[in-house]
């Protein structure tokens, strides 16, 4: 089948755009190396909605992060995605940091932040009890906010779905060449063509690239940020995302609250030499557990209940790279999106929206257009119902009256969704991050198992062929007895 568009790539950027393109009348491919949506930097990273005061004035980076922060609100109610505009705190220590404070209010001020504001030491501490009282000053920035980045992806990518779009997973691409009507793009098994290419591939974007003849400008480092998340019990430790004063090296370690209730703390930033790197080092949990009590000395880090670790694909020249190929028409790099690669990715989607439509893509609205994640409307969990909607639920599918998870409240009915949305889950990890069902305090000790029968009736198979996370990794073996 031949595409008006192929986006390479379903991290962030790649649904954002897929999402923002399935309004028009066109034909649109996603093809992605994983088996899943949002499986590189956008499943694990700070999960924050930056205001925008950080980036350097100017940037294309500081524009689109101070606008996308702005549209998130209104996004993430449409798709029923969690996302609380919790605000952030820059916290300073001595008469050096204030100065640095000083200087990202200005910055903020000039990219067009709204809000910010110096609190001093009194202030701060009243609307942070727990920060440490070493801290003398902090800049506070209220639009500031925190979302579920995989979630988010995946309302995304199911909307577009809804609307007409094409996922292709487990597709590495491995050759992209240039045909009479656009780009064939191969992974030496399948190839989809289509007459635009969007390179949304994160930190293998310098690769596709150079398939195409046009090595980006720059290069991509990857860096590896660990984190550590703790029980909801933790949540009241801090109400707003905590940063210390940047570095050069990046906004260093925070401390900060979920989407969901949990606090994570991290990441620290270490240059990698494979891209796939994500381990998790005991140098790296010593690093981020000190940077967190410099920031809440009281913070009860024995309440982790999991470690992380994702790369960022941080480009040397710290700016994103958004334009069309001069040596390729019709080929988009969307590259070097790192942080607040998140905070600016609705804003990233009309901007490669409006680069599409410059070199002529005709866009024409649907008129049948569904703005909510399928045609029956958003994806609520059971626990997110209200006694009403949970009563009408029940009455409709028993299965909502079986839970599973006990950590986080997770039924059967909302497994069985998770196994039969637009893009369907059928590893436990796959259900995991769309119900959160092994993702309490017992890290799925006792619901992993649940799942995997649940998976076996929805999917006709054997229980022993249930898979964790793809390729390799089933749960069980065999029979015991």
């Amino acid at each position: 089948m031949f595409y008006d568009v192929v986006i390479i790539g379903a991290g962030i950027s790649g649904t954002m755009c897929a999402y923002k393109l399935s309004k028009y009348k066109l034909k649109i491919a996603v093809v992605e190396a994983g088996i899943d949506v949002a499986a590189g930097s956008t499943r694990a990273n700070s999960a924050i909605i930056h205001a925008g005061y950080d980036a350097k004035e100017g940037t294309l980076k500081a524009k689109l992060n101070v606008k996308g922060c702005e549209m998130m609100q209104e996004l993430t109610e449409t798709l029923g995605v969690h996302y609380k505009n919790c605000g952030s705190l820059v916290v300073g220590f001595d008469d050096y940091d204030r100065e640095q404070i000083e200087i990202l209010k200005k910055r903020g001020e000039i990219n067009g932040v709204k809000g910010l504001r110096i609190l001093d030491k009194r202030e701060l501490h009243k609307m942070e009890p727990n920060v440490s009282p070493s801290a003398v000053c902090a800049l506070f920035a209220p639009s500031a906010g925190i979302v579920c980045p995989y979630d988010l992806a995946f309302a995304l990518s199911e909307n577009s779905v809804t609307n007409g779009a094409k996922f292709y997973f487990n597709f590495k691409v491995s050759s992209i060449e240039k045909t009479d009507n656009g780009y064939a793009v191969s992974d030496g098994n399948e190839t989809v063509t289509g007459k635009y290419v969007i390179s949304a591939a994160g930190l293998y974007c310098d690769e596709i690239a150079k398939m195409v003849g046009d090595p980006l400008p720059f290069d991509i480092i990857p860096r590896r940020g660990e984190y550590m998340l703790l029980d909801k019990a933790e949540g009241k430790t801090t109400q707003r995302t905590l940063f210390v004063t940047p570095n050069e090296k990046g906004k260093g370690i925070l401390v900060t609250p979920t989407a969901d209730g949990n606090i994570i703390v991290g990441p620290n930033a270490n240059v990698v030499d494979e891209k796939s790197d994500t381990s998790v080092t005991i140098e790296g949990l010593e690093e981020i557990s000190e940077g967190a009590r410099r920031l809440v000395p009281n913070i009860n880090l024995d309440a982790m209940i999991t470690s992380f670790a994702g790369v960022r694909s941080t480009p040397s020249t710290r700016d994103f790279y958004i334009q069309e190929s001069e040596k390729c028409k019709n080929f988009i790099h969307v590259a070097g999106i790192e942080s607040p690669g998140l905070a600016s990715s609705p804003a990233i989607g009309d901007y490669v929206v409006d680069i599409l439509k410059k070199s002529g893509l005709k866009l024409e609205e649907k008129t049948d257009y569904i703005p909510t994640r399928s045609k029956e409307g958003n994806f609520k969990l059971f626990y997110d119902m209200t006694d009403k909607e949970r009563k009408i639920a029940i009455e409709k599918n028993p299965l909502y009256a079986k839970v599973v998870c006990r950590c986080e409240n997770i039924t059967e009915g909302d497994v069985v969704n998770a196994i039969h949305r637009p893009i369907p889950a059928y590893t436990s990890d796959m259900v995991k991050r769309r119900t959160r069902s092994g993702m309490g305090r017992c890290q799925g000790g006792f619901c992993n198992t649940k799942v995997a029968e649940i998976i076996a009736r929805e999917l006709g198979i054997p229980v022993d062929q249930v898979q964790k996370f793809g390729k390799n990794s089933n749960i069980l073996c065999g029979k015991t007895k």
